[in-house]
Parts: structure tokens; C-alpha cells; sequence
């Protein structure tokens, strides 16, 4: 249950720097985006602190921020035309690689 928590912590963790995009966007709602930006920090570090109860703090960090990292930037690259180069990809590779390495070791 507590992967689960962290998983849906790292999701909300993508939300807030949408949201904060999506704010800076002309004809934007700024101030509705900013609430779901506040929204999806409160959750994601709600359920950060509930999956750290049995997962080890630098491994549920680690975890957390990974997906976050690499969902914002995959979010980038489909909606905000953001580059795709193969270094770039890489490197998200890379946190992946490392992230599923904390949880196998």
C-alpha cells in the first residue's frame, strides 16, 4: 500500500509545475492553476509522508521526486512542444535506471 501512496505522490508531484505553467499561459485562469498547484503539492507530500512510514526515507525521496522529474518532462514534451532530443531522453532514462535500482537493492 505505501509504493501505491508513493506512486500517487509522485503523480500529484507532476501537477503543481503544470499548474504553474499553465498559470504563465495568456487567457489563463492564474489564479485557479495556482490552487491546483498548492492542491497537488498538499497530496503529493501528504502521501509522501504516509509511504515514508515503511519505505526507506532516501528511497521514497528519490522515488517521488524521479517521477516527477521525468512525468514533467515527458508532460513537457507532449503538450509544451518541449525538446526530445536523445540526450535529453537519456538522461530520463537514466532517473528511471536509478530509481528502480534504489528499489532493488
Amino acid at each position: 500500500m505505501n509504493w501505491i501512496a508513493l506512486i500517487i505522490a509522485g503523480i500529484f508531484e507532476i501537477g503543481w509545475p503544470l499548474g504553474i505553467k499553465m498559470s504563465q499561459q495568456p487567457d489563463s485562469n492564474k489564479f485557479g492553476w495556482i490552487f491546483l498547484s498548492v492542491i497537488c503539492m498538499t497530496i503529493s507530500g501528504a502521501m509522501l509522508w504516509y509511504a515514508q512510514k515503511t519505505i526507506p526515507i532516501g528511497t521514497a525521496y528519490a522515488v517521488w521526486t524521479g517521477i516527477g522529474a521525468v512525468g514533467t518532462l515527458l508532460v513537457g514534451v507532449i503538450f509544451f512542444q518541449d525538446s526530445a532530443n536523445i540526450f535529453r531522453l537519456l538522461s530520463a532514462l537514466l532517473i528511471v535506471v536509478g530509481i528502480v535500482g534504489l528499489k532493488l537493492f
